[in-house]
Formats: C-alpha cells, sequence, structure tokens
C-alpha cells in the first residue's frame, strides 16, 4: 500500500492499492483495486474535522447544501439533525426514509428490530439514547443506530427512485470506539463481492471517529456494511449490557449515487486499444 499523507491536511491518513502494469491488458473480468482511505479519530469534532473536510474535497460538491443534502449534485450528506420527532426516539425511522421523505438515494436494512435517531434535548425523552456519559455528537445533536443489531446494510438508489444505484466514496462519522477491530466498514460492488474493509479506528470513551473510503480506480460500490461493536442499542436507556463497547454513528457523506449500470473501466479501455493496435500491426504486415 502507499501512502500519500503529503497530499491533505494533517490528520489525515490516506492510502490505496497501487494498480500494475499488466492490468491495462486485461479484459472487462478483470478486477481494480484501488481505495483511498481517509480516517481520524479523536475526543472533540475538531479532532476529525480536517479529515471530514478532506473527504469532502476528494468526493467534491463544494461547501453549500441544498435540498435534501445535496452538495451540487456531486455529494449527498445526512447528519440526522433533520429528521422529525415523529421519526426519532422512541420512534423508528424507517428504513426508505432517506430516498422517500427525504430522498438522498440511500435505503437502510439491519437484521435487528429498526432504526433509531436520538430524540432531542428538552423533549420528553432524554437525549443521545439515554446514554449522555458515553456519548457525543459531532453535528449537534441527534445520532443514529441499529436497534438490536450491530449490522446496517446500507443500499444506493438514484434519489427518490426505486432504481438501484452505485456510489464511488462513503464515509461515516463513529461515536465512542473503544475497542480496535470490531467496529468496521466494508464496501461491495453489484455482484456482492468485497472491494474494500476497513477498521474504525478507536478512541477514548465518548471518543469520535472518521472513516471513509473514496474509489480511485474505477470501482463502483452497491452496498456499504457497517459492523459495530456487539454491544447494542435495545431502546432508549437500555442496551445488550452495561460491560463491553457500544458504539452508535452521526454524519454519512457519499458520492451521490449513479446509474448501476457500470462504465467501463479504464483497464478495459487499455485492453481494447492494445487489441486494436495488434490487429492493425497484423495488417500492415500483410
Amino acid at each position: 500500500m502507499t501512502t500519500l499523507g503529503s497530499m491533505f491536511p494533517h490528520g489525515v491518513i490516506v492510502r490505496g492499492l497501487t494498480l500494475g502494469l499488466a492490468l491495462a491488458a486485461c479484459w472487462s473480468g478483470c478486477a481494480t483495486a484501488g481505495m483511498i482511505t481517509f480516517e481520524a479519530n479523536g475526543n472533540t469534532p475538531a479532532d476529525i474535522t480536517a479529515t471530514r473536510d478532506a473527504f469532502r474535497s476528494a468526493v467534491g460538491g463544494g461547501t453549500t447544501s441544498g435540498p435534501n443534502g445535496n452538495f451540487g449534485g456531486v455529494r449527498r450528506e445526512i447528519n440526522w439533525d433533520g429528521v422529525p420527532d415523529g421519526f426519532s426516539d422512541p420512534n423508528s425511522l424507517p428504513g426508505n426514509f432517506f430516498n422517500v421523505n427525504s430522498p438522498r438515494g440511500v435505503v437502510f436494512s439491519t437484521p435487528g428490530t429498526g432504526f433509531l435517531v436520538s430524540a432531542n434535548a428538552g423533549g420528553a425523552t432524554p437525549a443521545l439514547f439515554g446514554f449522555g456519559g458515553d456519548l457525543q455528537a459531532f453535528s449537534a445533536q441527534r445520532l443514529f443506530a441499529s436497534a438490536g443489531s450491530n449490522v446496517t446494510d446500507i443500499l444506493f438508489f438514484l434519489p427518490g427512485t426505486t432504481t438501484a444505484a452505485t456510489t464511488s466514496a462513503f464515509g461515516a462519522i463513529f461515536v465512542d470506539v473503544e475497542t480496535s477491530g470490531e467496529t468496521k466498514m466494508e464496501f461491495f460492488d453489484g455482484n456482492n463481492a468485497l472491494i474494500y474493509s476497513r477498521e474504525v479506528l478507536a478512541g477514548a470513551n465518548q471518543g469520535l471517529s472518521f472513516t471513509g473510503g473514496v474509489a480511485s480506480a474505477g470501482e463502483r460500490i452497491a452496498r456499504v456494511r457497517i459492523t459495530t461493536a456487539d454491544n447494542v442499542l435495545i431502546s432508549n436507556g437500555l442496551r445488550a449490557n452495561e460491560i463491553t463497547d457500544f458504539v452508535v454513528m452521526d454524519d454519512f457523506l457519499y458520492a451521490t449515487p449513479q446509474s448501476a449500470v457500470p462504465e467501463p473501466g479504464t483497464a478495459w479501455l487499455l485492453g481494447i486499444g492494445l487489441a486494436a493496435g495488434g490487429v492493425a500491426r497484423l495488417r500492415k504486415r500483410r
């Protein structure tokens, strides 16, 4: 893996797999591998903001949001804070809320009982899922979690439609990752093949972590699976145990989903060019 840390602001760790020259001669069946990782952790929002901003810049879209978390038609973001009380703790968030109610091109699924977005302070339901001593918000003040499971799957669609789509980048903010190796993010392509996996950096109690991956070799992401530590949220103030790591999520950031039909990759096009060149040389010899 190559390190390109000098290209990005301090605190950003960037890693990618470099394609070999032999890949240029591959046909469309050849697998490509090239994901750039952005990751950081710390005790306060300021500790991960530079990395979050570097991820934003890599994806594009600027800093001004339009309707439905749309940044220049290039990037989408979800910070949960616009979710109405009727879909917030103790009420469940529909898995398709961010493709129907606020169309941003994502649908969530889980083997658990559903999804919860934390309540705002001052309401009848305690904020931060009732665990203010363990959690904080990166963007005040709502958080997100699967209920009854540590697995969240994210599927992509053309925003506001049922047309399957793919993205080229996804990043998320995690809260209270204290144990290394238990919380991770995985990207799958349209054939459900794993193309990227990354463990989320661990920190201290109430700490914040950012992990994001940006495709650099034409990969298309059809599904993201987030697996958090196995101490899951049951309901407000109730989690599976009071001993092991308990992790929830804040902002999601991703490239605007596009048609799931992949464009020809660079290696495929180069292969076509090499083949055409060989045919031309044969013709000249005749």
